[in-house]
């Protein structure tokens, strides 16, 4: 009993909580009972609670001290560390305690100061110490009684770390216990998966505690302990706030524990200001390159929307759900395949060249012309949804732009030049294109010449019950031109028309009742290059869709824009 009540003394001395003139708070002696048995509560203390896993902070080059008392002699011992953020510095002593009397015998206790100096000056036996960034323990079949102290150390920067310690470690098996083979293992490897799959903990299935497995997926290293892979994940309130600078030790919250704050200001001066535990949680960057899944008890997972050609690590934990204590596994480490090298498709000059594109992917294009030269032309026809185009001359680029419908580039040419064109298909749907390069001069070419505006113009004042009047414009190059129309339902909108209609469809899939007619037309004036046509024997109050299509000399044709037109229903 004696001894006990030394051991009291020594923790109210080490707790700091004043001198022997200094008024304390009073408590409720109740609440007080109640609440020193949750041992979470113990998170803040530098009593290290027994069987109970605590979090705490380290400032950088900042030596802290817990404590940890064994009450009979022959007691097992087990104490872990683990840190998150750093390495830590950590070592382990047996205090000496000093005598509860004095001279004389009274049986009084030393004044307060008198034991904290011989607490504080005697540094203790030394058991233990490590220095590394890995989860260690220091185990014991029989100890002594006494207080220990265990001293943690941050040399590198501010960290978070986690310890337990336990008299009963046989029966208290707070952390799942790994499996004879403790590795992970890759099963199945692709371009944008990989399958693990790890033997499962006999915690979960021999010992039926609750127990669930997560994987940490990232592209830097392996991690060596669940607090260490939260520390970089955003937003985890795994750890707290730092303690405000010039705090010598994390007390109690008093006014949590039923204690009345006394007019001398004490808790004014420790910042109680509220009847909840003092505790903030800092907000970790964003890591896009990390992520955490909770799987449950499945011990096989795939990892799904990896980038190709890229190294990841991956980390698997079994945590205990009811304590929230976990276990790392032997992690490891995969390179997703790389992208399937597609065939390049080679361009002969001034060939129109048909391609196909399935949804997201790419198309490779090479043109490499024949003889010297000053320019290449580049046609891009689309017939589906829009495409990504770029052009690379000798490795460098000379493009990147999105098209959809018919588009021409010029690029400055180069002798012996070779150029690479990649088409990146729709997130929409499969795409189909023609594409044309050539470095004939432009009256060679297989494509007819466009003006810069494809769309035709409708004359609202010119309309009738009977028939509309339209207008296009022309180029310099004397071209045919054929328009047809559709009638359809006053519904029909400009999405329907993109799904219905293929742009590179020329006017030979169309019907001949469709057709109005055909005629050659140019002019030397650009600014006088527009041609108009009144499309007559329509009918009052109906829709049609009104399509122009240009043929080149070889054949192939362009569409215009198609043109949505209503006959007045009363004339």
């Amino acid at each position: 009993m004696r001894q006990c009540k030394g051991w009291s003394v020594v923790l109210l001395v080490l707790l700091g909580l004043g001198a022997v003139a200094q008024k304390l708070p009073t408590r409720d002696e109740g609440l007080f009972q109640m609440q020193i048995r949750d041992k979470t509560l113990f998170h803040d203390s530098s009593i290290i609670p027994d069987g109970a896993e605590i979090s705490g902070y380290l400032f950088r080059d900042t030596p802290k001290r817990y404590y940890f008392v064994v009450e009979e002699d022959n007691t097992p011992l087990s104490v872990t560390v683990t840190p998150c953020d750093a390495p830590l510095e950590w070592k382990l002593t047996l205090q000496e305690l000093p005598e509860e009397a004095s001279a004389e015998g009274s049986g009084e206790p030393e004044p307060l100061e008198q034991q904290k100096q011989q607490v504080t000056v005697d540094e203790g036996t030394e058991l233990f110490n490590y220095k590394g960034n890995d989860v260690e323990s220091y185990v014991a079949t029989s100890t002594s009684s006494g207080l220990y102290q265990l001293e943690l150390l941050s040399t590198e920067k501010d960290s978070n770390f986690k310890v337990y310690a336990t008299t009963t470690p046989e029966s208290d098996q707070p952390y799942p216990e790994l499996p004879y083979d403790p590795r992970v293992d890759v099963t199945a490897l692709g371009r944008t998966t990989i399958t693990l799959a790890w033997k499962p903990t006999p915690t979960g299935s021999l010992m039926g505690q609750p127990v669930q497995y997560c994987v940490v997926i990232n592209k830097e290293h392996n991690f060596k302990s669940m607090c260490a892979a939260e520390a970089k994940i955003s937003n985890d309130d795994a750890f707290m706030l730092a303690p405000k600078p010039g705090r010598d030790f994390s007390p109690f919250d008093f006014m949590h524990f039923g204690f009345v704050p006394s007019d001398n200001g004490f808790g004014k001066d420790r910042g109680l200001t509220s009847n909840k535990i003092s505790r903030a949680y800092t907000a970790k960057p964003k890591a896009s390159d990390i992520q955490k899944v909770c799987i449950g008890n499945k011990n096989i997972f795939t990892v799904s929307d990896l980038k190709p050609d890229t190294q990841y690590y991956f980390d698997v934990f079994a945590v205990n759900s009811a304590t929230n204590t976990s276990t790392a596994y032997v992690g490891t480490f995969a390179r997703t395949k790389e992208e399937a090298r597609q065939k390049t498709v080679e361009l002969k000059d001034g060939k129109v060249s048909d391609v196909f594109i399935k949804r997201k992917g790419s198309k490779f294009l090479r043109f490499a012309p024949v003889s010297s030269h000053q320019r290449v032309t580049l046609f891009v026809h689309t017939c589906l949804d829009a495409v990504q185009v770029q052009v690379r001359r000798d490795g460098k680029l000379q493009l990147s732009q999105n098209v959809e419908g018919v588009r021409q580039f010029q690029l400055r040419g180069k002798p012996k030049a070779k150029y690479l064109i990649r088409l990146r298909g729709s997130r929409k749907g499969a795409s189909t294109l023609k594409v044309l390069a050539t470095t004939r001069p432009s009256s060679k070419q297989p494509f007819p010449s466009l003006p810069e505006d494809t769309r035709i113009k409708a004359f609202d004042k010119l309309r009738t019950c009977s028939s509309v009047t339209v207008a296009w414009l022309g180029t310099q190059d004397r071209n045919k031109y054929c328009i047809y129309r559709k009638e359809v339902a006053d519904n029909y909108g400009e999405e329907q028309r993109r799904r219905e209609q293929n742009q590179c469809a020329g006017p030979e899939t169309r019907r001949k009742s469709e057709k109005v007619l055909c005629k050659y037309f140019h002019s030397p004036n650009l600014q006088k290059a527009v041609t108009t046509e009144t499309i007559t024997g329509l009918e009052p109050g109906k829709t049609y869709l009104l399509d122009v299509y240009v043929v080149g000399h070889s054949g192939h044709s362009v569409k215009y824009q198609s043109k949505l037109v209503k006959t007045r229903k009363y004339c």
